[in-house]
């Protein structure tokens, strides 16, 4: 099915085609092409979040599918990925308490109002839709980007913006960044927020990088009042380049946990099950477990069982950063490596460092293995 989402496709569509069928309409405003519109033998096609009217309903409605809006707090049809400034519209960094006025806020506000499960017929379809939104707008974007050249930092939220941990994960992002790598996370706080800063900060020099974390470290934890405001300060202060792009992909399950605003791409999703497995599926060039707990813990478990029966085609690398954490503290990488070694899990390519360089390294040398 041929989708339009355009005004200039849809004007392109109207003046070379006499009838249309076995399209797709997303997110336009027909009115002003009515006229046009009710002169076409429009059949089998799908109109989803798009302004009628009367008219246009009428002409359309015996042999074409439609989905109207429903009037939730967030769109129901999203034709694109979000970004900082729509998610953050409103926020002003002096006065932090704005954040409640914001979409991310107003959202999370009535996810959580409308209740997790057991949900009104019409609170399930608007956020299945909302997400299936997200996710055709996520498949458009991706379309510019090598699939094999995607890789995902997984981390705890916890991780504190002072700590060593989090400057070397926004050191590891910036280096496969300048490498050509798009960089994914799960769009939180903590390790998640790193790996957005190191590519938002990507070209910078020292001093800048050493002011930029001064800053940040006056409200190390996403708990602190001035959080997101340091995040903005931040970015005011040392504009990034278009070509530093990013992607985060948050749900407003942990909406208690503000989107990292340094993400450029930003796809926030109801259903956490979706996002997680789609996070890690889309991660084709590998993935690096910074430590982290419960979340980064299943993420792990899941990623090795995509991996194993190749879910996704191919088993991507993963590289465990921190030897003390994840082979004593947490030793997943050793049980891993045993049930690998016993044949329990197949396909597995696993490694283990402490160093910035070797994570790099690794994820190059599979590329070259391609």
């Amino acid at each position: 099915m041929v989708e339009i989402e355009t005004e200039s496709s849809l004007i392109s569509l109207l003046n070379s085609s006499k009838e249309i069928n076995n399209v797709g309409f997303q997110g336009l405003n027909l009115l002003p092409f009515q006229d046009q519109i009710l002169l076409k033998n429009i059949s089998n096609c799908l109109f989803i979040g798009c302004v009628l009217g009367e008219k246009l309903s009428l002409h359309l409605i015996n042999e074409n599918f439609i989905f109207p809006s429903l009037k939730l707090p967030y769109a129901t049809h999203p034709i694109r990925l979000y970004s900082c400034e729509d998610l953050y519209f409103g926020f002003d960094p002096k006065v932090p308490e704005t954040y409640s006025q914001t979409l991310d806020a107003q959202v999370y506000k009535h996810y959580i109002k409308g209740g997790k499960s057991e949900l009104s017929l019409r609170e399930s379809i608007g956020r299945r839709l909302h997400d299936h939104g997200i996710t055709n707008a996520l498949t458009n974007y991706l379309s510019n980007f090598d699939p094999m050249k995607i890789v995902a930092i997984m981390g705890g939220h916890s991780i504190a913006r002072d700590s060593d941990s989090y400057r070397k994960v926004a050191s590891i992002s910036s280096k496969l960044h300048q490498r050509g790598f798009l960089m994914i996370s799960g769009g939180g706080p903590g390790a998640m927020e790193a790996t957005h800063l190191g590519v938002w900060l990507s070209g910078k020099n020292e001093s800048e990088w050493n002011q930029a974390f001064e800053m940040l470290a006056e409200a190390p934890s996403y708990k602190d009042e001035l959080w997101l405001s340091k995040a903005f300060e931040v970015m005011e202060k040392f504009p990034s380049s278009s070509e530093n792009e990013s992607l985060g992909i948050p749900t407003w399950l942990y909406g208690h946990e503000p989107p990292t605003p340094f993400a450029t791409h930003i796809a926030k999703y109801f259903a956490n099950s979706v996002r997680e497995d789609g996070l890690l599926a889309l991660a084709k060039g590998g993935i690096v477990f910074s430590p982290g707990s419960a979340g980064t813990i299943q993420e792990i478990f899941q990623d090795a069982t995509q991996n194993h029966y190749l879910t996704e085609e191919v088993a991507s690398p993963m590289v465990f950063l921190g030897k003390e954490y994840w082979e004593k503290k947490y030793p997943i990488y050793s049980l891993l490596s045993k049930l690998s070694d016993e044949g329990k899990y197949k396909n597995l390519k696993l490694s283990i460092t402490d160093e910035e360089s070797t994570v790099v390294e690794h994820l190059e040398k599979f590329q070259t293995c391609l």
